[in-house]
């Protein structure tokens, strides 16, 4: 997969973009915990009815899949990745170009764009997780902010990730985030606004 930047900020916002493709973030949803002896009450209410489901061993194992995958992107841990990635997963980014297919080539992309950015930090929120079987798809938004070239960039979106549990293990084999806001790079460090009107 090649890319061409038209010009730096758009060079910075395709690394950015495609890096957001490739992961989940840390924070898991709170687990409530319930006595097993409880019944729950019948609801007719689906958004109550879609909150319980989300509290389900298999939400929970889903929701702490989706935190290490993310925690092992950032720290650089590929090999450790890779047991959250499906072999042929699919990552769709927001920018507008074809598909990652495949671990192999995804593996690629991602340590290229590591070595150019720096101080990259995800914060998830709003996380829906929705299990069917040995299938399961999850969906929140994220902020991301990164350094590259000494330039910082930030980003919110939403992320949409099919899994399948294969041998007891939740792997994200389709992994889709859109950008709905962002910020241009701008130069790193604090601004000093005691000096007004100096350049």
């Amino acid at each position: 997969m090649r890319l061409v930047p038209v010009n730096y900020a758009g060079s910075v916002r395709i690394r950015i973009i495609l890096t957001l493709a490739m992961m989940a973030l840390a924070a898991p949803a709170s687990a409530q915990k319930k006595n097993k002896n409880t019944t729950a009450p019948a609801t007719t209410d689906p958004g109550q009815d879609f909150q319980a489901a989300m509290h389900t061993p298999d939400a929970q194992a889903v929701d702490e899949a989706i935190g290490e995958a993310l925690g092992y992107w950032q720290i650089g841990d590929a090999e450790s990745l890779h047991k959250y990635y499906a072999d042929d997963v699919v990552l769709v980014s927001g920018a507008w170009e074809q598909p990652i297919i495949g671990w192999d080539n995804f593996l690629k992309v991602y340590q290229a764009q590591r070595a150019q950015i720096s101080g990259a930090r995800m914060d998830r929120s709003n996380t829906l997780i929705k299990v069917n079987g040995n299938t399961a798809w999850a969906t929140y938004q994220f902020l991301y902010a990164a350094q590259s070239e000494g330039k910082v960039a930030q980003f919110r979106g939403h992320t949409t990730l099919f899994l399948v549990k294969q041998a007891n293990r939740w792997v994200i084999t389709l992994n889709h985030s859109s950008v709905v806001d962002s910020s241009l790079p701008e130069p790193a460090g604090p601004a000093d606004p005691a000096q007004p009107g100096k350049h």
